[in-house]
């Protein structure tokens, strides 16, 4: 079954032989490199904003010479043109995305030189503040009692991954990696995680969260030899990180959570609830893995954007 064409009603502007390599560049998305629908649409728009652009920058439809001898100066000028038009950084970046594999596949086909494209930095991209839930929101997604799964072990077992992502700040992949062994001593405090890079670093464990994993490990059907994955699918294979999600995604619905709230907002509500109660931010780096300080300080605007809007809906000065 063949991926849908992107729509080509609209007019584009450029000289007949780069209309029809473009054309050409469009099917090979679709049959062979079989891209997604709203993909496809996405490269069709942007390349045709950008011929539109070298019309009026030549004075003239473009040709597949006029695109071969693109230079780093025609780029930028095309992309200050849509920054001019209100274009932020992501539609910036995405626009140049299909530029550059439009003129990577004339350059296949030895119609083009793709050299300015590939040499020219993309806008930088602004960083975005984490999303963490409400410590009450957070403490619901991984209440046993909250979870939507018919058989109790499964509903255990989605409550101790919630809380091992809430409670430790552990990536999903680094939860769904423990085995039975690395906890079993009932009595340890900590438990020791290795995380991307290959670098490990020490996790308090709460009584909670050990509370929880051995409640599941109660019910699980599953015979958990102490090599193997701790976490397991219905069928007793290892668990997958995209099991999870859904079942996160079925209890934003049922717990009315914003569409934000995904296993990882718990690993930032892990992060952003410690620094509110006063945790230093050096303390906060080793405990999420962060390779870098800068990485974690993210954290201190979510923190300030949590205040002040707290303060512009409770302050009697920010009521007036």
């Amino acid at each position: 079954m063949q991926t849908a064409s992107p729509k080509t009603e609209f007019l584009v502007i450029a000289a007949p032989d780069l209309a029809r390599a473009r054309q050409d560049w469009l099917g090979s998305l679709s049959n062979s490199r079989r891209l997604a629908a709203h993909t496809l649409n996405a490269y069709e728009r942007d390349t045709r904003q950008f011929l539109q652009f070298m019309t009026g920058h030549l004075g003239t439809p473009p040709s597949l010479k006029d695109v071969s001898d693109l230079r780093i100066a025609d780029l930028r000028s095309y992309l200050a043109a849509r920054r001019n038009d209100g274009a932020g950084a992501r539609t910036l970046g995405r626009g140049l995305a299909g530029v550059r594999s439009l003129l990577r596949y004339l350059e296949k086909q030895g119609l083009a030189n793709a050299a300015g494209a590939a040499a020219i930095r993309a806008p930088r991209q602004p960083k975005s503040l984490p999303k963490p839930l409400t410590a009450d929101a957070a403490l619901r997604v991984v209440d046993s009692k909250q979870q939507l799964a018919e058989e109790p072990w499964i509903a255990a077992r989605n409550a101790a991954v919630l809380t091992l992502l809430y409670g430790c700040g552990l990536r999903i992949s680094e939860a769904l990696s423990l085995t039975p062994d690395m906890l079993a001593d009932p009595s340890a405090r900590s438990l020791t995680i290795l995380g991307k890079g290959g670098k490990s670093r020490l996790i308090p464990l709460l009584p909670a969260v050990y509370q929880a994993i051995a409640e599941y490990r109660r019910l699980c059907p599953y015979h958990l030899g102490n090599n193997a994955p701790l976490f397991r699918g219905a069928r007793g294979g290892a668990l997958q990180a995209g099991i999870i999600q859904r079942e996160m995604q079925k209890m934003r619905a049922a717990l009315d959570l914003p569409e934000t709230a995904t296993p990882h907002a718990l690993r930032h509500s892990f992060a952003t609830h410690l620094l509110s109660k006063g945790g230093d931010l050096r303390t906060i780096q080793e405990l999420l893995g962060h390779a870098s300080l800068s990485t974690t300080q993210v954290y201190t605007g979510v923190d300030t954007a949590r205040l002040l809007e707290i303060y512009d809906k409770t302050h009697p000065r920010a009521q007036t």
